[in-house]
């Protein structure tokens, strides 16, 4: 009979298949000496493998080894494990003796049935075509075969700038949980590491996402009570007062394979039915998981391997020093040192600091995208290839040309002063992008256009930015002055 093998990604029931299935859980730490993660990304995988591994008990077989094929080397009879969640593991569940590999979980739509999709566009392919047809296909907020409410999407309704009083949102906190013994041993291990040479970034701190189920289902319960209807208004809006708003920061438990995406679907469309929370924010969380986060689980599989380290709009400069080392203290614009401390403190922030602030920055600056999509999976404790390589290539650094989005997710200091209560006490001012004060945004963004303008495909949703891009006469001004700033920090 065959053993049920586990990744720390796959932590949930329902990666098994009987209650008493017997399990293998194998702790490489060469995952962790290959590259430098985040501190806390590593207490939490860590701390998450062993929860597990004490609640199956006698019926977990747990393994401590430098490698996994050292640590399979301990078990002798035939194990089985669910598809692998990057294409380096599965190339090596693939290449060992005795493994059989099972379709892979832990998400809604199936691979055949993205793949028929995805096939009959023969083209560009768009979240709001697949997030229709996956509405409609497992049945998720629909009356009859229309859409409640008569719209598919109510993005537009959710594009509110964050309160003026630049106060927290008046939602209560995140359960958080609390650490125990196996969070202890965890964190003296990670010390004995760290003196060994074993690198980490970013600070050590309690943890703050849960690493068993019941912890995960507590906080889900939770959003899902307390959170959930004031998320849609402000998912867009940033706040340094606040960086958790009203969001679900449910994500690392997501992709840890503790909670099932559909449970959290069902639980927010059964919080609509029952007038618990407004529609506008039900539709905005389930667009989150049934519409993006399958959407890149499968563009992850669906593209070749070169789709990571695409740089079709000439991203070639390395990550700088000071942003690899998420050295805050070295930066003077208020945006980009306050979520880059949220990195370094907590490994999190939520999408529109990460989009328009982290991914914004190094797509004006040209960095190549295989060296973000790194830095984003080590540094970001709900990070993985999978998630990151269409979000970072195809969105933000736009190195697909077009495949995944009509237009670069790039944008000047007026959006974050829109979105935002960092400009009011900034040094740059969002409005300038010539002389001292220039906002790096502001600058970066025209730099940007004008360096790739001739790569840029067609698109109308261009057309009125490159027509203001034609009519700055400062232009070779505003070149000269970002290369003179170079790689420093701003």
């Amino acid at each position: 009979m065959s053993r049920r093998w586990i990744f720390a990604d796959q932590l949930g029931p329902h990666f098994l298949d009987d209650h008493d299935q017997q399990v293998l859980l194998i702790e490489s730490k060469a995952v962790f000496r290959r590259r430098a993660f985040h501190r806390q990304k590593a207490h939490l995988i860590l701390s998450a493998l062993r929860h597990r591994a004490a609640e199956l008990g006698d019926q977990a077989t747990y393994v401590r080894a430098e490698t996994y094929r050292d640590g399979l080397r301990q078990v002798p009879e035939p194990v089985e494990v669910c598809h692998p969640t990057s294409r380096r593991a599965r190339d090596l569940v693939r290449s060992l003796e005795r493994v059989t590999v099972l379709p892979p979980r832990g998400f809604v739509t199936s691979t055949t049935d993205f793949t028929a999709w995805a096939d009959d566009r023969r083209g560009a392919m768009r979240l709001d075509d697949f997030y229709r047809h996956a509405r409609r296909q497992h049945r998720v907020l629909l009356d009859g075969d229309d859409p409640v409410g008569g719209r598919w999407s109510l993005d537009a309704d959710n594009r509110q700038p964050p309160p003026k009083e630049s106060e927290p949102l008046d939602v209560p906190p995140p359960p958080l949980p609390e650490e125990d013994d196996i969070d202890a041993e965890v964190r003296y291990d990670l010390d004995r590491w760290a003196a060994e040479g074993i690198r980490f970034v970013g600070r050590d701190g309690p943890r703050l996402f849960p690493a068993t189920r019941a912890e995960a289902t507590d906080r889900l319960r939770h959003f899902l009570r307390h959170r959930l209807p004031s998320f849609g208004p402000y998912e867009n809006a940033m706040l340094g007062t606040d960086p958790f708003m009203a969001h679900s920061l449910l994500s690392p438990s997501l992709n840890l394979g503790l909670l099932d995406p559909m449970e959290a679907i069902r639980g927010a469309e059964q919080a609509y039915r029952e007038q618990d929370a407004p529609l506008s924010s039900v539709e905005a969380f389930v667009r989150q998981l049934l519409g993006w986060r399958d959407f890149v689980w499968h563009l992850y599989w669906y593209f070749d391997a070169g789709h990571r380290g695409g740089d079709r709009v000439g991203a070639r400069r390395s990550l700088p020093a000071w942003f690899g080392n998420l050295d805050a203290d070295a930066v003077q614009a208020r945006c980009l040192a306050d979520v880059l401390a949220g990195v370094r403190d907590r490994g999190w922030v939520h999408h529109v600091p990460r989009l328009m602030v982290l991914a914004n920055y190094a797509l004006q600056r040209g960095w190549r995208p295989s060296e973000v999509v790194d830095w984003f999976q080590r540094s970001f404790v709900d990070g993985h290839e999978w998630v990151l390589t269409a979000n970072v290539v195809g969105m933000n650094p736009y190195a697909d040309l077009g495949q995944l989005s009509t237009k670069p997710y790039v944008g000047g200091g007026a959006y974050v002063n829109r979105m935002s209560d960092y400009c009011g006490g900034c040094r740059y001012d969002p409005k300038q992008h010539l002389g001292e004060n220039a906002c790096p945004y502001t600058a970066g963004h025209w730099v940007f256009l004008d360096r790739n303008r001739e790569r840029l495909p067609s698109s109308p949703r261009l057309v009125r930015t490159l027509r203001q891009l034609d009519r700055l006469d400062d232009v070779p001004a505003i070149r000269d002055q970002e290369k003179e700033r170079g790689s420093q920090a701003p």
